[in-house]
């Protein structure tokens, strides 16, 4: 069988809990936990990623093509 990835939960007495598809025939199993990551680290880490692909995009002139006064371009005819 091919290994799959499932989502569980770990309550406060360290049970694990999931649901598995029904594929899985009943017996044992290996886990690999891997602990899912606080909010904050992902929104954090996704805003860098985000700043850093876009950097050169938002410096660059051409591309300022609004004004702020009134949000249309300044060439518009």
């Amino acid at each position: 069988m091919d290994p799959i990835s499932i989502v569980g939960h770990v309550d406060q007495s360290h049970q694990l809990s999931a649901l598995v598809p029904s594929s899985v025939p009943p017996g044992p199993v290996t886990i690999l936990i891997v602990p899912a990551p606080a909010d904050d680290e992902t929104d954090e880490a996704w805003m860098d990623g985000v700043a850093a692909q876009w950097s050169d995009d938002l410096r660059d002139e051409r591309q300022d093509i609004y004004t702020l006064d009134d949000g249309v371009p300044p060439d518009a005819s």
